[in-house]
């Protein structure tokens, strides 16, 4: 599976804290203990990645149901904006539905002395872990490549993946692990409904 580039990363690693795979991963949000230790690292990771400092992440008990819950968010929007099929009464052109989020978070604008303009997140805690997130999402998004992260088609995986495919199509965190099996099942399932209509 490919790692997202820059801070991009943090957010394919937020989103695959969930109990996903095949075979099955832990919940790395599951309870406080595991939390804190992924947000460590994560945030380690992230500031190799970036040079930018590591800022100081504590969760709590609150915080972590607000991270859960964020993570929730972005992984539905991410499949909404992947794997909803179009509403054919939709006006073309128009989204196909009405995105849900409303994360609203802190962060500054830093002009630093080469005259570059910089996003820093702001916050504490969940909170900045939160603004961080979001605050590569919009890079990524400026850089055009934020829709290359995806969530895995199948259902039982959900795994979010960096798809660097060429025209941006592909739809599998693995396609041996999960294309071709579930590309398998449906093509028996095609031919049994086949065989039950002759």
């Amino acid at each position: 599976m490919d790692q997202a580039p820059g801070g991009l990363a943090l957010v394919q690693d937020l989103l695959n804290t969930i109990s996903a795979g095949v075979p099955r991963q832990p919940d790395l949000l599951d309870d406080l203990d595991s939390a804190t230790e992924w947000a460590r690292l994560a945030v380690a990771q992230w500031s190799t990645t970036t040079g930018r400092p590591a800022p100081d992440v504590t969760l709590d008990a609150v915080g972590l149901r607000e991270l859960r819950s964020f993570r929730e968010e972005l992984l539905d929007e991410i499949e909404a904006r992947l794997h909803v099929a179009p509403d054919p009464e939709q006006p073309a052109g128009e989204p196909s539905r009405v995105p849900t989020g409303s994360r609203t978070t802190g962060a500054t604008l830093r002009l630093d002395r080469g005259g570059s303009v910089h996003l820093d997140p702001a916050g504490a805690g969940a909170d900045l872990l939160v603004s961080l997130v979001l605050a590569m999402l919009f890079e990524a998004q400026l850089a055009d490549v934020g829709r290359r992260i995806k969530t895995c088609r199948n259902p039982r995986c959900r795994v979010a993946f960096y798809d660097r495919s060429r025209n941006n199509s592909g739809v599998w965190h693995s396609v041996r692990a999960c294309g071709h099996p579930t590309n398998l099942r449906a093509h028996r399932a095609h031919r049994a409904r086949q065989r039950q209509a002759d």
